[in-house]
């Protein structure tokens, strides 16, 4: 079996796992393995039904149209006869190690480490126990590798008692890590803040939550208000929808908005297509299948590819402010944060109102001062005035209810 393409600029991708063992027998659209790209964790099933070889290593990177395993066809299912050999291998392992005697468990574990020469005068400079490292040279030895990478001991504290794990980045991590970095090298980012009376949004929904879920079978949230709040803004401010491509910028008349959408393999940015032709009702139900996508693990690289614009709510983890990075090449995103009961001067009066915290993070080079707070208060007014704004005085009519 060759490694299919996942989308059209991916040239390799990463063996993340196997999901079955070397001469497992395996059935046709069985899921075999799940490699990473840069973009996404894709599943890997079986052309066919037999006895599978693997031609390849977990954590292994392959090219597009390498060979990482081979399907025997011709072989019979053999898994009745593979699990009656276990069981007696295990009944005799368990034998075995009935008969082992006290004596001789004693002298296994108390074998001391075998440690180079060189390794044990790094251990003795850097004051680090040496029962605390890992082995990884032949027979169990101590290299002077393993004691570089190993970490002093503090004082008196025995590390044994102070367990460490170390993992290998998935690809997909490692690509967003390069392009975070990339982005605050290559970028003039700046963040703009701006807050929101959220009240006027939860009288609506509180008003109409019902009626909308029981009518289209999803909930009315907040992100169907920031997305078509944000198309609005978008298109007042078109250098905020745009991207540099070298010495030219390219502006979009359309609106594919990135939702951040964090999943068990990373952050994840599936986008919403064409928001300026959607309604409340369609934004919502996009947001929902793609978010459950992107938490299973089953979306594709062509959803997450593009976008011109994102929208990133950290407010579902609790976060009061935060300066968002940038989605490379976009060139702005918009940080949600959570909602808090706050004091506002309303008319020479204090009150209580829901207050968010909105941030626009930009790219100083093609978007001005002007232009990102102008946008950003676009926004604001939209969200303290959905009816208007928004639904054009008809709300029953935007909720399509």
């Amino acid at each position: 079996m060759k490694i299919p393409s996942p989308g059209e600029s991916i040239t390799e991708v990463e063996i993340a796992s196997w999901l079955v063992s070397e001469g497992e027998f395996v059935k046709k659209d069985q899921i075999i393995a799940e490699i990473d790209s840069d973009k996404a964790t894709l599943e890997l099933p079986a052309e066919e039904s037999g006895v599978i070889s693997l031609a390849a290593e977990e954590g292994d990177v392959v090219k597009v149209g390498q060979v990482v395993c081979k399907i025997d066809v011709s072989a019979k299912d053999t898994i009745q006869s593979d699990e009656s050999a276990q069981k007696s291998n295990l009944a005799d392992e368990v034998k075995s190690t009935v008969h082992n005697t006290p004596e001789k468990i004693k002298k296994e574990t108390s074998k001391d480490p075998v440690v180079s020469p060189a390794a044990r005068k790094i251990a003795i400079e850097r004051n680090i126990d040496i029962n605390s490292i890992a082995p990884t040279g032949k027979g169990g030895r101590i290299t002077k590798q393993d004691i570089l990478l190993g970490k002093p001991a503090m004082g008196s504290v025995n590390q044994k008692d102070r367990p460490q794990s170390r993992q290998k980045l998935s690809m997909l991590r490692r690509k967003v890590a390069e392009r975070l970095v990339s982005v605050k090298n290559e970028t003039a980012m700046l963040t703009t803040f701006n807050e929101v009376d959220m009240s006027s949004i939860f009288d609506l929904r509180k008003k109409y939550k019902e009626k909308f879920k029981n009518k289209h079978g999803v909930n009315l949230g907040f992100m169907s208000f920031f997305t078509l709040a944000s198309v609005r803004a978008l298109k007042e401010f078109p250098a905020v929808n745009s991207m540099i491509d070298n010495q030219e910028m390219i502006s979009y008349d359309y609106c594919d908005i990135s939702i951040a959408v964090s999943g068990p393999k990373g952050l994840m940015v599936p986008v919403i297509r064409n928001a300026e032709k959607m309604s409340f009702k369609d934004v919502e139900m996009e947001v929902k299948k793609l978010a459950e996508k992107a938490r299973d693990g089953k979306i594709s690289v062509d959803e997450m590819t593009g976008g011109t614009f994102t929208i990133s709510n950290g407010g579902v983890f609790g976060s009061m402010l935060s300066t968002p990075i940038i989605n490379p090449p976009q060139s702005a995103i918009l940080g949600m944060h959570n909602i808090v009961e706050r004091p506002m001067a309303i008319n020479g009066k204090v009150e209580i109102r829901p207050v968010m915290y909105l941030a626009l993070s930009y790219d100083h080079r093609i978007i001005d001062g002007r232009e990102s707070v102008g946008f950003l208060v676009h926004i604001k007014e939209a969200l303290e005035n959905p009816i208007e704004i928004l639904m054009n005085n008809k709300i029953k009519d935007s909720l399509e209810i």
